[in-house]
């Protein structure tokens, strides 16, 4: 299903241009010459991908030290609470009704996420746009609980947003995880609406964000840094160290003209990954 998504892309105007999305669609023109959102200046932005259950909050959390730095987490009580209605519970239950209108609210509230504004050098987002398509919607048609009509209403709003809205993209940093791991870590932090998700829906999500994020089956919006997010949470800190001068780099910079120390001199001498 990866290649057909693939296909799709290639044809529209989100083909990956130079690790960028282009306009390059013949059948959706842009609605202006400039994307919404592509003026002034961007923060260096960062999307942390991964499997249900692979610590993305709990890497979040891990910057929280930092001051320049904007956190934004997945819109989960949003989807909890769309007007009084869970539809992430629907969704995870009744998945052929309601994959749909869930695919489409998390289209609006991820976009949301894009598009706010911050003051701060860099954004740390948990998931986006591009792995709600490329994952969660690419295994619900496969699974069949999502109808080809349905996909393809979904594949036509990817395309006019990345046609005619600036998504900035950086970096992703990819917490990649076995499925019986996180399938262990799901059912310890017991959130209801996950109580009838299977290991085998692990598993698939697992090789979806591995074709995606590793093998590169579908178009990547960024480069990707791959963590081990198998390690326990005692040894795991020392994991998402690795990753602290690949996101803060425009952060040392500024501060370096401006001649402030925002971390210790002995992380300041690691190499950048």
């Amino acid at each position: 299903m990866l290649a057909r998504t693939s296909r799709l892309m290639a044809r529209s105007c989100s083909s990956y241009v130079g690790g960028r999305f282009g306009r390059n669609d013949l059948n959706m023109p842009p609605i202006s010459n400039e994307k919404l959102g592509a003026e002034g200046k961007k923060p260096f932005t960062v999307f942390v991908e991964g499997n249900i259950g692979s610590g993305k909050t709990t890497f979040l959390n891990h910057f929280q030290k930092f001051d320049d730095v904007c956190l934004l987490t997945e819109p989960v009580e949003k989807w909890r609470n769309c007007g009084g209605v869970n539809l992430l519970d629907l969704m995870y239950k009744e998945a052929y009704r309601w994959a749909m209108p869930f695919q489409t609210y998390v289209t609006l509230t991820m976009l949301d996420r894009h598009t706010s504004k911050t003051d701060k050098a860099v954004k740390l987002m948990e998931r986006s746009l591009f792995s709600a398509r490329n994952c969660f919607v690419e295994s619900m048609l496969a699974s069949g609980t999502l109808h080809n009509g349905m996909y393809n209403v979904l594949q036509e709003w990817y395309e006019f947003i990345c046609c005619n809205i600036h998504i900035q993209a950086d970096l992703i940093v990819y917490l990649q995880s076995s499925p019986e791991i996180v399938y262990e870590r799901m059912k310890k932090r017991a959130r209801s609406e996950e109580s009838c998700v299977p290991l085998q829906y692990l598993r698939e999500l697992h090789e979806l964000h591995e074709n995606w994020l590793v093998h590169g089956t579908a178009p990547r919006p960024a480069p990707v840094l791959v963590l081990n997010a198998d390690l326990d949470l005692n040894t795991i800190g020392t994991e998402y160290e690795r990753s602290e001068m690949s996101i803060l780099k425009p952060i040392l910079i500024e501060n370096t003209q401006q001649h402030a120390i925002l971390t210790s001199p002995s992380k300041l001498t690691k190499t950048d990954l």
